[in-house]
């Protein structure tokens, strides 16, 4: 467990097409990460909808904590705005429905009929999405799961109660579901009263770095790990646990690119921006880490390469690259925060039929269909990482990219051309190591979020990527996609 001053912390980290449990061990001057587990996550379609495979990624978490062998503490994030529903006794009522699902849709418009857009975002802040929490909750009124639940966990949060028997919804995730004030960090009362929703169906809010149980004994059984071991409230938003990574130097005005499934770029602040010009934009304020605020946009992210790998029957995504870097640049290129993108399906006619939409060359090979991704992708980057400066005043000076997109040296080089700024590549696997310094702070660490942050670099390998190329030629490439798809009015 503890061995020379350090400790060893588990981070269960759930991302949208994949579950890893990862060791951390930390001291004053170390910070090292393995990978003790991981596991697929595949929703699974059956004919009420499609749902996400609980009892299997929860059977991932238990194998993950067995092969971690001794920790001081586990904590869990994962992705945002689902939700698990509990009968009287406890018991899980069906698996949580996918945000992927279509049973939202025209929904959005229902629940402007009482609140409108501009009063719904002033009161939370939220950008929209169709899956937002809100709106899956007003769907899913007068279903007989709902009418028969007794409380309503997070996707973090219900993992946790089946490792200790304790509920809780830790904030920065509860930010997500579009019912909390991010002035206050609390429910916002007026706003569920008007749409009909029973805050008393969520358990107490806790913060990071707040107790959240211990390993049941039988859990200690399962896994082998000698007790007690505590569980920790993290930022169990991936995203939370993501930026509180960046390896930003203290002072430092910098961007952040959370990259994976999805791409988050944004800012972090201390206090939320709601003016109509940043819902207009489509920017969202959730809670972070010691009171900050992310201040970000939804950009649909790897994910488009990942459909369209699943399509075309590619598991390596090294050759794809390849014939990317091969390919003309900026030839084609989509919105890639375009709403028809949300759904699985054949990508890559998609991606084609918006270029055909557009009078732009279809993408004829998938190295080429790559290479339309990932430039689309550093545009929409390049313009949410723009907007979030006007919109906060607030200059940047440098981008971080952590998370997966972080190996993909194309897509950081082409993300550094488009925006004209320095990226600095690194941590790739900064859920799990946000995830496991909240823990270590909880647990003795000393130190600020500059602290954790410098530790992150004193250690951890990052790679920096100076802008390159022709600006004009992106600024023309933004020009044939800025404004195609509003969002909403």
């Amino acid at each position: 467990m503890s061995v020379a001053g350090t400790q060893t912390f588990a981070a269960v980290d759930l991302g949208a097409s994949s579950g890893r449990v990862m060791v951390g061990r930390v001291g004053p001057d170390i910070l090292h990460l393995t990978e003790s587990h991981r596991f697929a996550n595949r929703p699974v379609r059956l004919p009420e909808g499609l749902r996400w495979d609980i009892l299997g990624l929860y059977g991932g978490v238990l194998d993950g904590l067995r092969a971690a062998g001794p920790v001081d503490s586990v904590g869990i994030d994962s992705w945002a705005v689902d939700y698990g529903l509990l009968d009287a006794d406890g018991a899980l009522l069906g698996n949580p429905v996918h945000y992927r699902d279509a049973r939202t849709e025209g929904v959005p418009e229902q629940v402007w009929a009482t609140v409108p857009p501009g009063d719904l975002y002033r009161a939370t802040g939220i950008q929209y999405a169709p899956f937002n929490t809100l709106y899956q909750l007003v769907a899913a009124r007068k279903t007989p799961q709902l009418s028969s639940a007794a409380r309503l966990l997070l996707i973090p949060d219900l993992i946790a109660y089946w490792l200790t028997g304790e509920q809780g919804t830790e904030l920065t995730n509860a930010s997500t579901t579009q019912l909390i004030d991010p002035r206050t960090g609390d429910w916002n009362h007026d706003l569920a009263d008007r749409l009909g929703i029973d805050l008393a169906l969520f358990a107490p809010l806790r913060r990071p770095g707040d107790p959240a149980g211990a390993l049941l004994p039988a859990v200690q059984e399962q896994t082998g790990l000698p007790g007690p071991v505590p569980v920790t409230a993290v930022g169990s938003h991936d995203t939370a646990s993501a930026v509180a990574a960046v390896p930003a130097g203290r002072g430092e005005r910098f961007a952040y690119l959370c990259t994976g499934t999805w791409s988050l770029a944004g800012l972090e602040l201390d206090a939320p921006v709601t003016t109509e010009a940043s819902r207009a934009a489509n920017f969202t304020n959730e809670l972070g880490i010691d009171g900050t605020v992310r201040f970000l946009r939804n950009i649909m992210g790897l994910w488009l390469l990942q459909e369209c790998m699943r399509t075309w029957g590619r598991e390596d995504v090294t050759p794809l690259l390849a014939e990317a870097a091969r390919a003309p640049a900026l030839r084609s290129v989509v919105d890639a925060a375009a709403p028809e993108f949300l759904a699985p399906g054949d990508m890559a006619e998609r991606i084609a039929a918006a270029c055909r939409a557009t009078g732009q060359p279809e993408p004829a090979t998938p190295g080429a269909t790559t290479r339309c991704i990932l430039d689309s992708l550093a545009l929409a980057h390049r313009r949410a990482i723009h907007e979030a400066q006007r919109l906060a005043d607030r200059a940047v000076d440098v981008v971080h990219i952590v998370g997966g997109g972080a190996r993909n040296a194309l897509l950081c080089q082409l993300t550094a051309d488009a925006c004209g700024l320095p990226v600095v590549a690194g941590p790739a696997e900064a859920a799990a190591l946000g995830n496991v310094l909240v823990q270590a702070r909880a647990h003795g660490l000393p130190g600020d979020l500059d602290s954790v942050r410098e530790l992150i670099v004193r250690t951890q390998p990052l790679t920096r990527y100076e802008p390159s190329g022709d600006p004009a030629a992106w600024e023309a490439a933004a020009r044939r996609v800025d404004g195609a798809h509003p969002l909403y009015s």
